[in-house]
């Protein structure tokens, strides 16, 4: 072998076995069959396995409901490929947590009937309120376009947007069209820090510092959310699939 040949040998080695390590560095979080690792969080709407994907199903009457790993992230490049079906609204949230809220209860519609007397029920027990976890956390949007996916949303906190960009009552600024309806989307998420930036098909459409959502949230689970529905709508669907990350060690 003469050196020209050994050369291009070993570079081409070298690039490999590059190429290999920087795969191991990546996990995938669905194994494409199972549930395994996931947890559901918050409300009633279903997720299930269906031809190598994550299929979240919505249900009347629940408030927003998530399926979250089991295990927490800090700083990671996250990827994903979703498909949300036109009129639902959807999310990933990264590095989010829960607390435990009391569920409001619903109120009951009055009689109309001056004449009956108004007395008080000693018969009733009191009820203990209901109590849920509420997710909270950074949230990535996913929406039919045109539209707003892929800016960040502060679900479950006092900051609702994280980013600017919806805020602003400027269509050719709060919305865009990266996302293709009824098609598989791809993702890409870096979290570092207090700094969070998001790619949609290859389109970058985040790029946020914010202190003080990383204050509350450094670290946390992922979590796929299928949003309430108002009585009368849907049912909707949402489907994730090639789900990996990738954690940053500082």
């Amino acid at each position: 072998m003469d050196f020209k040949t050994l050369i291009a040998v070993t570079t081409v080695t070298l690039a490999a076995s590059l190429a290999s390590a920087a795969e191991a560095d990546w996990t995938s979080l669905f194994d494409g069959k199972s549930l395994k690792g996931w947890t559901r969080k918050g409300g009633t709407a279903t997720y299930a396995v269906k031809d190598g994907t994550i299929v979240g199903k919505t249900a009347v009457g629940s408030p927003n409901t998530f399926l979250c790993t089991d295990k927490t992230f800090a700083d990671f490049e996250l990827t994903f490929e979703v498909n949300v079906q036109t009129g639902l609204n959807s999310g990933v949230q990264i590095r989010s947590r829960t607390r435990e809220m009391e569920a409001k209860p619903r109120k009951k519609k009055k009689k109309n009937d001056a004449t009956a007397p108004k007395k008080p029920d000693s018969s009733k027990k009191k009820v203990a309120p209901k109590k849920f976890l509420r997710v909270y956390g950074p949230q990535i949007e996913i929406e039919a376009g045109p539209g707003q996916s892929a800016f960040i949303y502060g679900e479950g906190t006092e900051f609702k947007w994280l980013s600017p960009e919806p805020k602003s009552k400027d269509k050719s600024v709060n919305q865009h069209s990266h996302y293709k309806n009824d098609k598989w989307n791809s993702y890409r998420v870096l979290a570092v820090g207090n700094n969070i930036q998001t790619w949609l098909n290859g389109a970058k459409v985040a790029d946020l510092t914010h202190d003080g959502i990383h204050k509350m949230c450094p670290s946390g689970f992922i979590g796929l959310q299928v949003h309430g529905i108002k009585s009368g709508t849907g049912p909707f669907q949402v489907a994730w699939r090639n789900i990996r990350i990738r954690e940053i060690k500082k």
